[in-house]
């Protein structure tokens, strides 16, 4: 029991440092944009890591299936949704 009001000590100070810390971090501006992280995960900056043959590849495919619903289009069918 003489190991109570140690405890109970540190756990007052842990608890002070978490206010403190939590309004530093507030008057650091940790909270100001909550918005841009969550979107920031849909921009697709991943280029340099595909390989240049799959970007050539898929940039062709994407030019036939362009071609494709032109024509479809021209003909009076209507395009098919994939």
């Amino acid at each position: 029991m003489e190991i109570l009001p140690f405890l109970l000590g540190i756990s007052i100070f842990f608890f002070f440092g978490a206010i403190l810390f939590f309004f530093w971090s507030v008057n650091n501006g940790q909270y100001d944009d909550l918005e841009s992280p969550a979107h920031k995960i849909l921009f697709d900056d991943d280029d340099d890591l595909i390989p240049d043959d799959i970007k050539q590849k898929t940039r062709a495919s994407l030019a036939a299936n362009a071609a494709k619903s032109a024509a479809k289009t021209r003909s009076g069918n209507p395009p098919e949704n994939s």
